[in-house]
């Protein structure tokens, strides 16, 4: 037996393991889902924050560095910020009741992206780098799997059949969905429903632990949708779609406020 093939052996299962942890924590709402947050965002910018948006970040738009936040993931030195992308609440407690983990949450990381964007003592290198944190963990408020159940790790352990391949809940909200829908990121933006400026305003109204409770109701509906085992597809998109719509507008207005009451 030559050596190339028992280091053939020996390597393969290792790359396969390697590949596995990878795609083991998929971005939110795919990449797709965050430009879109992003490009709606961009359109109800008013001219203050938009001049100074376009400032710090370069002239790129909101849609350009929505997944930022995923994209450094792979950098060890960026690990701390992990804890930022989800937060998980026990049934019959608001986050308010609880002690927030000193690892951080999603709550506290947009209350600390918020704060160095307000101060005007902030560096420009960290303004740059919370902007792009904090456009890319309001879009992740208003996925519901990730103010899941920590029991579930947020429906990634209810293990089910998506068209034949396999899944899991958060998997299917954070990606499959919106990426079998086909669309490019402007088309599924310009394609959401068309919005009165009363019905607009409505979605905006509140603060950030009024999203959070918002989206955990959401998050409860997801989680009577489905079950470990259900083979789902073309039905389950159907009944389902209309609430996938609403949160990347919801996420999408909502970070526009946010911006707009930061630069302004």
């Amino acid at each position: 037996m030559s050596k190339l093939f028992v280091l053939r052996r020996l390597l393969c299962p290792l790359l396969f393991l390697l590949v596995f942890q990878a795609n083991a924590e998929l971005p939110l709402w795919s990449k797709t889902g965050h430009r879109v947050v992003g490009e709606v965002a961009e359109r109800y910018l008013n001219a203050r924050t938009r001049r100074a948006v376009a400032s710090l970040l370069n002239g790129e738009s909101l849609a350009a560095v929505s997944n930022y936040a995923d994209e450094i993931k792979a950098d060890p030195k960026y690990r701390m910020f992990s804890p930022w992308h989800y937060v998980n609440i026990p049934e019959g407690k608001t986050y308010s009741d609880i002690t927030p983990s000193p690892d951080g949450d999603l709550v506290s990381g947009i209350r600390y992206c918020v704060s160095v964007l307000k101060d005007e003592g902030s560096k420009r290198e960290d303004r740059v780098f919370y902007l792009k944190m904090l456009i890319h963990l309001i879009a992740d408020l208003h996925q519901p799997m990730h103010v899941g159940k920590l029991e579930d790790r947020g429906g990634n352990d209810i293990q089910l059949l998506w068209f034949g391949r396999g899944s899991n809940l958060h998997k299917l909200w954070d990606a499959e969905m919106i990426n079998d829908y086909g669309m490019s990121y402007t088309e599924l933006a310009r394609s959401l429903p068309q919005l009165s400026r009363s019905e607009r305003q409505a979605m905006q109204q509140g603060e950030l632990l009024d999203w959070v409770e918002e989206t955990r109701a959401v998050a409860a509906r997801v989680y009577e949708s489905a079950k470990v085992g259900d083979k789902l597809g073309y039905s389950y998109n159907y009944k389902n779609w209309h609430t996938v719509e609403e949160q990347l507008l919801k996420g999408g207005l909502r970070l526009a406020k946010v911006l707009n009451e930061i630069f302004s």
